[in-house]
């Protein structure tokens, strides 16, 4: 968020859209490997909870090279066909050509950045939320600072951003690399598990149950995000600055969806950790808690950023015409991502548990049943903008409905005891 402001200031509306357009692509991959790590914390926590300590480095080690298989190939095809990839969903060539130079570059930190998510998720699913904080929040001052500097001193722009967010992504994978390899940090202390690096790197039972779990999340993730791809396209029907207020909107609904990252992944650590020692009552405690915690945490971000939607769109564009549709779409997306902490809240349990198949579902329907028609209706008749608004709030209310209603069924604690006798037996 913070290089799409500096590039905002530095370069305007223009580069705001590039980056835009090349984020998707990058996030698309960055979700992938955010699958694998969902994954990752359900063997982990489940290995934890019920004391197979010994075997819970076999489970990241087979996670990260997951991770390396499913990233590679796609920073080859994002390197090189960078122009192309954009033109599918870009308007306006000053805009085409700032993504095709961010994501050429953006491209080299996708398999850095899986590495960190399987790295944090590993140390959350061993009740250590505090270690993944203070390298990821060590991880982005470096990547503001170094931004700054590229962007505003050597005059770098869309690139000075992209090799912000390489540096700061091999910088994190460097620390948990190490740390794991010595079983501690400086100035943090003891990991609580210590990982041996050396051959082998893969076991088929671990890589099957690891499939099983994180597939659905992947290809949720892929959907959530691959659909940025189709609705940056028909946005590009209102024009370059609508795509630029839409970009911004979308930029500050994801950093008010920071919270659900730590609700959501500390109920899938302790419900994990619960159903791995089997106390189904204790997960379902945890579950709910988290739940009802997570909802009362958005309605508290939402309100606070609609009540200075107006100063924080001045943050990124200086264009008063645009400033003004910046500022109802900020306000649009502070609703819809309320209906994502219900979302967070409840998807913990079920990741948790490998009962991962229902999200999937409905992350499609919210997307392509209801998000992408509505754009387009904005985008060809009288309803305008206001299509738009809708859009914002479907794409998260409807997958939203299904995986609470997923999980109000009590399905995934049948489900998990599916995949327990796999995790935790397997790893015995």
């Amino acid at each position: 968020t913070a290089d799409v402001a500096m590039v905002g200031l530095a370069l305007g509306p223009a580069a705001i859209a590039g980056v835009g357009y090349g984020v998707p692509y990058w996030t698309m991959t960055f979700m992938l490997g955010g699958g694998i790590a969902g994954g990752t914390i359900s063997l982990v926590s489940q290995r934890y909870g019920a004391g197979c300590y010994n075997d819970i480095g076999r489970a990241v080690k087979v996670s990260v090279g997951a991770a390396l298989l499913v990233t590679l190939p796609l920073v080859v095809v994002f390197w090189t066909l960078p122009e192309p990839l954009i033109r599918l969903i870009g308007t306006g060539e000053e805009a085409i050509a700032y993504g095709t130079r961010y994501l050429r570059v953006a491209s080299l930190a996708m398999p850095f950045a899986a590495l960190n998510l399987i790295g944090s998720r590993t140390l959350i699913g061993m009740d250590d939320a505090w270690t993944p904080m203070i390298v990821r929040a060590g991880g982005a001052v470096v990547n503001v600072a170094v931004n700054a500097v590229l962007i505003f001193v050597f005059d770098l722009g869309v690139v000075g951003a992209a090799l912000g967010t390489v540096l700061g992504s091999v910088g994190g994978v460097f620390i948990f690399g190490w740390g794991f390899a010595k079983g501690r940090l400086p100035f943090i202390g003891a990991l609580p598990v210590q990982i041996d690096w050396a051959l082998p790197h893969w076991d088929a039972r671990d890589a099957r149950h690891l499939a099983r779990i994180a597939t659905p999340l992947a290809l949720r993730k892929v959907a959530q995000n691959g659909g940025q791809f189709p609705l940056l396209a028909i946005v590009g029907l209102f024009g370059p600055n609508v795509v630029a207020a839409f970009v911004v909107a979308l930029r500050v609904r994801a950093l008010m969806n920071t919270p659900g990252w730590g609700f959501g992944l500390a109920s899938s650590s302790l419900v994990g950790q619960s159903l791995g020692a089997s106390d189904e009552r204790q997960a379902d405690d945890y579950a709910h808690d988290t739940l009802r915690f997570t909802v009362a945490t958005y309605a508290l971000v939402g309100l606070g950023v609609c009540l200075v939607a107006g100063p924080i769109s001045a943050l990124f564009v200086a264009e008063e015409a645009v400033q003004g549709t910046t500022t109802a779409l900020i306000r649009a997306a502070c609703v819809s991502v309320l209906l994502w902490g219900v979302m967070n809240g409840a998807m913990g349990p079920l990741r948790a548990s490998g009962d991962t198949t229902w999200p999937f579902y409905g992350q499609i329907l919210g997307l392509f049943g209801f998000a992408l028609p509505l754009a387009y209706l904005g985008a060809v008749t009288s309803l305008g903008i206001w299509g738009l608004y809708g859009t914002l709030f479907v794409e998260t209310a409807v997958p939203a409905a299904v995986i609470y209603y997923r999980f109000q069924t009590n399905t995934w604690k049948r489900i998990s005891r599916q995949h327990r006798e796999a995790a935790v037996g397997n790893a015995s």
